[in-house]
């Protein structure tokens, strides 16, 4: 109906019924809905009833509902934090604003303005988490809004004053300022539900820092499954060296040997990352990924043929 009512001034109802064959009562249904997506549809008095587009009518005939917008709106974020992709993917994200009705347009630029993409890790094969569009749509306006929010993550109430979504690995993190404490974290967003009503407005506090390295800090400290603090025998330049930046954050030791601060949805994932460092390490905590680098030592010790 959209190309149709682009295509020339303006239609009858019973000529839209004819062309789409539909009944006149789906023709004034569809009207309606496009209204309620931000589209100007007038009426113009005649015989039979008329129909026209009012200001916008060059618009192209894209009809994406909330939730759609959103998912578009993140995969074109998540290419941005792409290397080749990211001014491909802003021009695009840019495009598809300037074409949507305006409340869908909102809704995009807040999440637009409200994200940014951290550095990728492409060899993860975890299975990425599912995250409500709702959520995320709801968060990106808090931000901009300046409008408090409270929530359950997981299972635990928190109060916050939300300041930046970035997506880092597959993942979506709010970063917030926590109101009893003010303090600052990242939360994961598909960990959160929110809870109504909201908070209290609020005149965002500056964050201290920049915030992907934040994230990454943090989230390899709290925002994993599974957190382990590794002593590799190597420098932290060599570490760094041998690293994504996505897999975590080093330290430097006195004894010129260094830490690495990571995390993972399973043991599994920890440890094998940490075998492929290339250099000795030592893990004692937790217990779990403990245990597991046993397992693994103790399996590839029977793969290997007894030395002759």
């Amino acid at each position: 109906m959209l190309g149709l009512l682009q295509s020339r001034a303006d239609w009858s109802g019973a000529e839209l019924a004819a062309r789409l064959d539909v009944t006149d009562r789906t023709v004034r249904h569809d009207v309606a809905r496009l209204r309620e997506l931000g589209y100007p549809v007038d009426a113009v008095r005649g015989p039979g009833g008329r129909y026209r587009l009012g200001a916008g009518a060059r618009l192209p005939p894209l009809l994406l509902d909330d939730d759609e917008a959103v998912a578009v709106a993140v995969g074109l974020r998540t290419a941005t934090g792409t290397a080749g992709l990211e001014e491909p993917g802003r021009s695009a994200l840019a495009k598809l604003e300037q074409v949507m009705p305006d409340r869908l347009r909102r809704q995009l630029t807040a999440l637009r303005t409200a994200s940014t993409a951290g550095p990728a890790n492409t060899d993860s094969d975890v299975e990425d988490p599912e995250v409500d569009p709702g959520v995320l749509r709801d968060v990106a306006a808090a931000i901009r809004d300046h409008q408090g929010l409270r929530a359950f993550s997981r299972g635990e109430p928190v109060e916050l004053e939300p300041y930046h979504l970035v997506a880092w690995q597959r993942r979506w993190f709010l970063v917030g300022r926590d109101v009893p404490t003010g303090t600052w974290a990242p939360y994961r967003v598909d960990w959160l539900e929110l809870r109504t009503p909201g908070g209290r407005r609020f005149t965002p506090a500056p964050f201290p820092g920049d915030l992907t390295e934040f994230v990454v800090r943090e989230v390899a400290r709290t925002g994993w499954a599974v957190h382990a603090r590794i002593v590799v025998d190597a420098s932290a330049e060599e570490v760094l060296a041998r690293i994504n930046p996505a897999v975590g954050t080093v330290e430097a030791l006195p004894d010129g040997r260094s830490v690495l601060v990571t995390g993972g949805d399973s043991v599994e994932t920890v440890a094998v990352w940490s075998g492929m460092l290339g250099f000795d390490f030592h893990v004692t905590e937790p217990p779990e990924l403990v245990e597991h680098v046993r397992v693994l030592a103790d399996r590839y010790t029977r793969a290997a043929p007894a030395a002759g």
